[in-house]
């Protein structure tokens, strides 16, 4: 696919390292990111913690990975906090999408203690229920509460209505998935500020994953001694320990491209797309969709379908490592730069990456740069594993996305906005606007494709306040998570 187009890329690559003066993509195009600065930890406590009545105990098993059951986790406690409830340390499900061999509690990824001590006076959080409450069945008294019971988005009056009472006649209250089921909007300022400082200031890697992450940075950034705003953040005191190696470290400070390329086989077969590969890429990925997706193989036999050709057009598939790569030239990105790549196995293997590799030959994944000793206490945890692609994604010079909807990309790129001033831009393609691009492979000429695409994203790196309805997580330039200057 796009072959000609390709070849372009490959010739404005090699001009690319002759200029000094190229336009590069390691800042953000507008000077207002610098206006934006973190202040969700500054807000006065909403329930003053243990002073107030609790009405009983929330509890939350999140489904989904590490950035699916991080959302469920702050949304937890802005319901607790609505509630005047006592929150119990959120569990998390096992996941037969992300196939771990052992799952992952909440405690094998983030610090309890820290958890704990930094909300004590914003809502009351304990290990465990009372043991008078441990042996209540659930079910049976109505207090298990599933996905299918709430609404995606639902507002806070709804958990007044429906949930305040179940609580207080059985003095607990178990959510079973919880996903998004809070609404971004209407919600109270300080229900809205409290989300923010859950998940920017509150969840805290643990020292394992930690130590882990500031050595995949650091080889990322072959031993350079330059830190940016996230590195404290999310590494702490481990970036200090990990010994610089002076005669490797370049007076140049070498900087990274993170990537999160979202073309793994769950992605790809529930698109409905099609990517070239003709019958046998049909006959694959119809067969994962029955084993893993049931729902949506019954409902595109009960109803119609559009087709891959007006999906793409749509802006509903999953950009391909070729349409990344063409995006990435377009900007700018040296041949030369280093490129982390994010996520599990890409769909297609080598051959699907090679188009990408051969104009970025600097690719690198954890695998490559941590070693199988260091790489075993995370293996079989695919949600550890994960985090350790949020650490390396979030401290980069540069992040790129390929697809917006994905959590991974809307936490990592709503904390590089956080954090990051105008120091940590994102890459967000629109992927309707690319696919017009595009469908012009044939004809269009390079220096228009490298404009067209170089608009497009600087477009999606405007700088406004949060819309409303839209993820706070993804979004936080707003009143009630940051403070403008």
């Amino acid at each position: 696919m796009f072959e000609g187009l390709l070849h372009l890329a490959s010739h404005a690559l090699a001009e690319n390292e002759l200029k000094n003066n190229l336009r590069k993509p390691w800042e953000e195009p507008y000077s207002k990111a610098a206006a934006w600065k973190p202040c969700a930890d500054q807000n006065k406590p909403r329930n003053q913690g243990s002073a107030t009545k609790s009405y009983g105990f929330i509890m939350v098993s999140a489904n989904g990975g590490l950035n699916q059951q991080r959302v469920a986790v702050c949304n937890a406690v802005a319901v607790a906090s609505l509630l005047n409830a006592t929150l119990v340390l959120p569990k998390f499900l096992y996941s037969n999408v992300w196939k771990d061999d052992r799952y992952s509690q909440f405690g094998d990824i983030y610090q309890e203690e820290a958890f704990i001590e930094f909300l004590p006076k914003d809502l009351n959080i304990v290990k465990e229920l009372p043991p008078r409450l441990q042996s209540l069945d659930l079910e049976a008294i109505g207090s298990l509460i599933t996905d299918l019971d709430i609404m995606k988005e639902s507002k806070p009056s709804y958990f007044v209505k429906a949930i305040l009472p179940l609580l207080i006649q059985n003095e607990v209250v178990h959510f079973v998935g919880f996903g998004n089921r809070l609404a971004f909007d209407p919600l109270p300022f300080d229900l809205q500020r409290l989300r923010c400082k859950c998940n920017f200031h509150a969840l805290k890697f643990v020292p394992k994953i930690q130590e882990a992450g500031a050595l995949l940075v650091q080889r990322i950034r072959k031993f350079s001694a330059r830190l940016n705003p996230l590195d404290e953040q999310l590494i702490g005191s481990y970036m200090h320990g990990v010994p610089l190696e002076e005669k490797e470290a370049s007076l140049s400070q070498p900087r990274y491209l993170a990537l999160h390329l979202r073309f793994e086989m769950d992605m790809v077969a529930y698109s409905l797309c099609e990517f070239g590969g003709g019958e046998n890429e049909k006959k694959e990925l119809q067969a994962y969709r029955e084993t893993h997706f049931p729902a949506l193989v019954m409902r595109t036999r009960n109803s119609q379908v559009a087709s891959s050709e007006d999906l793409r057009k749509l802006g509903r598939c999953p950009l391909t490592p070729e349409e990344a790569a063409l995006m990435l030239v377009a900007l700018g990105v040296k041949r030369s730069t280093r490129i982390y790549l994010a996520g599990s196995q890409i769909y297609g293997g080598h051959s699907r990456m090679v188009a990408l590799t051969s104009l970025f030959p600097n690719v690198v994944t954890k695998e490559d740069l941590l070693t199988p000793t260091e790489l075993a206490p995370f293996r079989n945890f695919s949600s550890q594993m994960a985090a350790l692609d949020f650490i390396a994604c979030a401290t980069a010079d540069v992040f790129a996305m390929t697809d917006s909807g994905s959590q991974l990309s809307s936490l990592v790129s709503g904390y590089r906005t956080y954090f990051g001033g105008r120091k940590m831009p994102s890459i967000r393609p629109n992927k309707k606007r690319l696919a017009r691009i595009l469908s012009e492979s044939g004809s269009i000429e390079w220096v228009d494709f490298e404009e067209r695409v170089r608009k497009m994203i600087e477009e999606c790196q405007r700088v406004g306040v949060r819309p409303v309805g839209r993820s706070i997580y993804r979004q936080p330039r707003s009143p009630e998570c940051m403070c403008k200057a």
